[in-house]
């Protein structure tokens, strides 16, 4: 398929600016777009500052940008992982197109509330309270054996009955319940940490 865009060997390159490159004293055109050390940093509210280089001064920007700047030994790790691919379940593709499995509304992340805003008067309303429970949630809960509107004091009752029941000490040391009871642990240790029971 043709493109109207002209093939460009220089990725992010902005042709036609007129600006000049905002490295002091250079007077060339600055095509290409740098985050701005002194102006607002990117945040979940929107991007952050943007200065203009010209391609040497990008080169020489890009060279000194060091990404992992302000993290923590964990989250550079994590950041690296291959098996950081993406931060969320994507949906599966199928023969169907997915009309069987309609996207998750509750796991999607919208800081702005740009999109979800729209769509809001359809979503459905599962809890009293307005929370949104995601898939883990809702199979958490139906190892508990609760509904959805559950509150955390049921969450407590519920996990302390279904200990009691599965426990080897209340059974005469049978350890048939063993995989129940760690289930129920589980479940408990997901429910207490949602989102929706906070």
């Amino acid at each position: 398929m043709a493109s109207d865009r002209p093939n460009d060997r220089f990725h992010g390159r902005v042709r036609g600016s007129r600006r000049v490159c905002a490295y002091p004293g250079c007077r060339e055109t600055g095509e290409f777009r740098a985050p701005d050390p002194l102006g607002q940093a990117a945040s979940p509210n929107g991007p952050g500052d943007y200065q203009f280089l010209c391609l040497d001064h990008v080169r020489e920007f890009n060279a000194g940008y060091n990404w992992f700047d302000g993290m923590t030994m964990e989250e550079i790790m994590a950041a690296q992982s291959p098996l950081n691919v993406w931060p969320s379940e994507t949906r599966a593709f199928g023969a169907n197109g997915g009309v069987d499995s309609p996207p998750k509304w509750a796991d999607f992340k919208d800081p702005l509330d740009a999109i979800s805003a729209r769509f809001r008067d359809r979503m459905p309303k599962e809890r009293s309270d307005g929370q949104i429970l995601t898939q883990q949630d809702r199979a958490a809960l139906k190892t508990l054996g609760l509904a959805v509107d559950a509150d955390r004091r049921a969450l407590r009752t519920a996990y302390s009955v279904k200990v009691r029941a599965y426990h080897p000490d209340k059974n005469g040391g049978n350890r048939s319940y063993e995989k129940s009871l760690q289930d129920v642990i589980a479940a408990y240790t997901h429910l207490k940490s949602s989102p929706a029971f906070i």
